[in-house]
C-alpha cells in the first residue's frame, strides 16, 4: 500500500447544511452542490467528502446498517496553519458557521498552539500551529 490517504468521507445527517458549513462557513473549495448525493472538497493532499450517514453505513455493509453516530469515535481531523494567530481565526470562523468550540486555542504540551471544534455532525477538528513545514502544494511535511 502506498503511504497516502486519498479521501476522507464524513457521514452527515443533513447534506445541504453540511455543504454550507464547509463551503460557505469554512471556505473549502468545491464545484459539487449535493444534487448527486455526495459532495467532494478538493484540499491539499487529501480530498474530503460528505455523504449521508445512513447511506455510508449501508455502503460499508449490512452489519453497519442502522448504526448511529457516536460522540467520540477516537478519530480527529486536523487542519494545520502557518501562524499561531491563524488558529484563533479558523476557530472563530468555524464557530461563526455553527461549529461548537470544544477547546479554545492554547499552548500545547508538544510546543505548539491548538484548539478543537466539532462540526455540525460532531466530527472533531483540531486547528494547530507548530514547528511543521508545508510543502509547495500546501500539504504538511513532518520531520
Amino acid at each position: 500500500m502506498e503511504p497516502r490517504i486519498s479521501l476522507i468521507t464524513l457521514g452527515v445527517q443533513d447534506l445541504p447544511r453540511s455543504l454550507a458549513f464547509y463551503r460557505d462557513g469554512l471556505g473549502l473549495p468545491t464545484t459539487w452542490t449535493g444534487d448527486r448525493g455526495v459532495v467532494f472538497f478538493q484540499t491539499h493532499g487529501t480530498c474530503l467528502a460528505l455523504y449521508p450517514f445512513d447511506k455510508l453505513a449501508e455502503d460499508v455493509g449490512e452489519s453497519f446498517e442502522g448504526s448511529t453516530p457516536v460522540r467520540f469515535g477516537g478519530i480527529t481531523l486536523a487542519h494545520n496553519v502557518r501562524t499561531k494567530e491563524e488558529v484563533d481565526q479558523v476557530l472563530a470562523a468555524a464557530e461563526e458557521a455553527g461549529a461548537k468550540i470544544e477547546k479554545p486555542g492554547q499552548d500545547t504540551f508538544w510546543g505548539g498552539y491548538s484548539g478543537y471544534f466539532s462540526d455540525l455532525d460532531g466530527y472533531l477538528w483540531e486547528v494547530a500551529y507548530g514547528a511543521f513545514e508545508f510543502k509547495e502544494d500546501g500539504s504538511l511535511q513532518i520531520p
